[in-house]
């Protein structure tokens, strides 16, 4: 009941401040004399400016009472004032809230004061201004807000619903101008009208187009590419039912700014009125519709959006991927000739209805025959596999303790097919089955995402000796067992790293683990980023212990580029050998987390001129992994076959300084494989 309650006060309220705002725009545009305050039309929008003024502050009132009682998990509480000062006093959301009512009580006052006076356009203006701040106040409650307190991330989401102000808040304007037409109002009058209509139409069409590019750009924010979920989760349903509804207004729309408003100009009386009749019809609709959009917009407003979805069942059994199939033979080429099919039918239909020509076979039939093709042509190649599991997140995330659990299960379950460094070595000797998948070399990200590893893990695969492994691995171990795989094929692209970084280009993220040092430090990897680069250095004892003369000797300048070495044995420490190290570096030491990061990082060992891809592989005496501050390995050097390397300071600390030089390119690694 509550929810009911909740989405009637948030669309109610939403909806009344649209039209003040909207109306106040429509009228500082059209305003030319004062003698457009004696039109009938006139007097009834601005008689409805105080209820709808009022209803704004009693709707933000009903939005308080049900937060209330979501944010205490107490439905009573939404009937309690003394709950709702409570919110207001010590919540982020109770401070905003405050706000939009302190504005909303503004405009109330406002309009009020307007009703009775000699008006001008600037009271328009004012007025306008006044109803668009608490709108724009009520961003700072939105998804984009939550996700990111910033201008970029609010500004769009703003500009979206003030350009909807004023397309939506204008149209009852547009329909008391309508039934002030029905009437005998004169020649001039008429024109007058017939002005005021035609400016709002083209005011419209602008802020029509607009709210489609700021819509795109937040929905971009809220979807952030998980497009599956469009059509599988509820904010998807609720989106696609908002385009359609707007799509059924932008007919509505067209039609009455191309057929119908031309029309009310140079008619007899008698057609004028059909005309006018037939126009107010469908901007009824029209204004019906958009009440509906609204509605549904503020339910999508507070509906858990796209990007934070689980989709635990996927619905169909396959899923389009442009990625995972364009290099297949033919695919482009289809794709692109079906595009081409798509855009030939749209410019036909364009063009039948700019010139009227071609009836409903060029307005309709033959578009309608091209885009069907393109869709028959373009989306087949498209199309993979999918399975109920194909977009389940992982549940175990993808550190060093997870990856080190994942190499014994594979070790214990996949070795003998696979190999030890999963190249699938044991071809199968029936013809008709097929040999294990090379994990190792082979890329797989694009074509299987990690839900449809799971299934395949927990299920095995038809036509090869790939077994299910549901009933001998629990939930957890098969998502240790795939951070596995992907730190893996992480590893062998690695090979691509040096000792010089690529400006620029993060692509591997470092793996992350937790450890405790010598100094009495501990902490996360994570704890680095946004701060600090690192340097991790895996080393053996005491073959290192020039080079960790040579980093004590640097290490204040090293410090000062805003970077911190770890150093990580890959062997037991006797408490003699860390009094050695310790002595000399006065940089942490881990002494605990060790062995998972020496395991997890082993798979990143491997250079271009050595791929190391047969047998269990060997295990370089020293590397050094150079991690950015948004943590990515950027560099790494493999002293047994990378020679002298950043045994020259210089070179390391030239590299430093230039991932200082760099901003953010792209998010930080997430917790979890996709």
């Amino acid at each position: 009941m509550i929810e009911i309650i909740a989405a009637v006060a948030r669309w109610s309220q939403l909806t009344a401040n649209l039209i003040v705002f909207g109306s106040c725009v429509f009228l500082a545009i059209i305003w030319q004399a004062s003698n457009i305050q004696e039109t009938p039309w006139m007097a009834r929008l601005e008689k409805l400016f105080p209820w709808l003024a009022g209803i704004t502050v009693i709707g933000l009132i009903g939005i308080l009472a049900t937060t209330t009682g979501d944010a205490t998990g107490d439905v009573s509480d939404a009937w309690n004032p003394a709950a709702w000062i409570d919110v207001v006093k010590r919540t982020q959301i109770g401070h905003i809230w405050a706000a939009r009512e302190f504005l909303a009580i503004v405009l109330l006052c406002a309009v009020i004061k307007m009703q009775g006076i000699e008006r001008a356009r600037w009271h328009y203006v004012l007025c306008a201004v006044l109803a668009a701040l608490p709108l724009v106040a009520g961003t700072l409650m939105s998804h984009s807000s939550a996700d990111e307190m910033s201008f970029e991330a609010i500004a769009p989401y703003a500009i979206h619903i003030l350009l909807a102000g004023i397309w939506f808040g204008a149209l009852p304007a547009f329909l008391l101008i309508l039934l002030n037409l029905n009437k005998d109002i004169g020649r001039s009058a008429t024109l007058a009208a017939v002005g005021y209509l035609q400016k709002f139409s083209a005011v419209a069409l602008l802020a029509m187009i607009l709210i489609m590019v700021t819509g795109v750009i937040v929905t971009g924010r809220l979807v952030d590419e998980k497009y599956h979920t469009l059509v599988s989760s509820p904010y998807g349903w609720l989106l696609d039912s908002k385009l359609v509804i707007l799509t059924v207004i932008l007919l509505i729309a067209y039609q009455a700014r191309n057929h119908w408003l031309p029309k009310l100009t140079g008619m007899q009386n008698q057609e004028r009125s059909d005309s006018v009749a037939h126009l107010n019809q469908w901007v009824r609709i029209e204004f019906a519709l958009a009440l509906v959009l609204v509605l549904v917009a503020t339910i999508l407003a507070n509906t858990l959006p796209a990007k934070h979805t689980m989709i635990d069942n996927w619905p169909f059994p396959f899923r389009f991927s442009i990625s995972a199939v364009w290099d297949d033979p033919d695919v482009e080429g289809q794709v692109w000739f079906g595009l081409a099919l798509l855009t030939l039918g749209i410019a036909t239909a364009w063009f039948a209805i700019r010139e009227n020509t071609g009836g409903k076979t060029l307005k309709f039939l033959l578009p309608g025959a091209f885009g069907i093709s393109s869709l028959a042509l373009a989306l087949p190649p498209l199309t993979i596999e999918a399975y109920p599991e194909t977009y389940k997140k992982p549940t175990v995330p993808i550190d060093a303790i997870s990856i080190v659990a994942g190499a014994q299960l594979f070790a214990e379950h996949c070795v003998a097919c696979h190999g030890p460094q999963g190249k699938g070595t044991r071809p199968v000797a029936d013809p008709d089955v097929r040999d294990p998948t090379d994990l190792l070399t082979q890329e797989h990200t694009a074509k299987y995402t990690v839900g449809n590893v799971y299934h395949q893990l927990s299920r095995g695969i038809p036509g090869t000796e790939m077994p299910g492994f549901a009933d001998k691995l629990s939930e957890e171990e098969r998502w240790d067992l795939i951070n596995f795989l992907h730190a893996m094929s992480r590893g062998f692209d690695a090979r691509l790293l040096g000792t010089m970084i690529v400006p620029e280009t993060p692509v591997i993220g470092s793996p992350v683990f937790n450890y405790s040092a010598s100094d009495g430090t501990s902490g996360n990897l994570k704890d680095f980023r946004l701060q600090k680069n690192v340097l991790m250095v895996l080393f053996a004892w005491p073959s290192a212990k020039d080079r960790f003369f040579q980093l004590a000797a640097s290490y204040e300048r090293i410090r000062d580029l805003n970077t911190e070495i770890l150093a990580v044995p890959i062997h037991p420490l006797t408490d003699e050998q860390l009094q050695q190290i310790t002595a000399i570096a006065p940089f942490p030491v881990v002494t605990e987390g060790w062995e998972e990061i020496k395991n997890a990082y082993w798979w990143f060992r491997r250079i271009r001129m050595v791929p190391d891809l047969s047998g269990k592989g060997m295990f370089p005496q020293h590397m050094e992994f150079l991690t950015d501050r948004f943590g990515y390995l950027r560099a790494r050097w493999v002293a047994q076959f990378e020679g002298f390397g950043w045994q020259n300071v210089g070179a390391l600390v030239s590299q430093v300084k230039q991932l200082n030089e760099e901003g953010e390119i792209m998010p930080p690694p997430g917790e979890h494989a996709h």
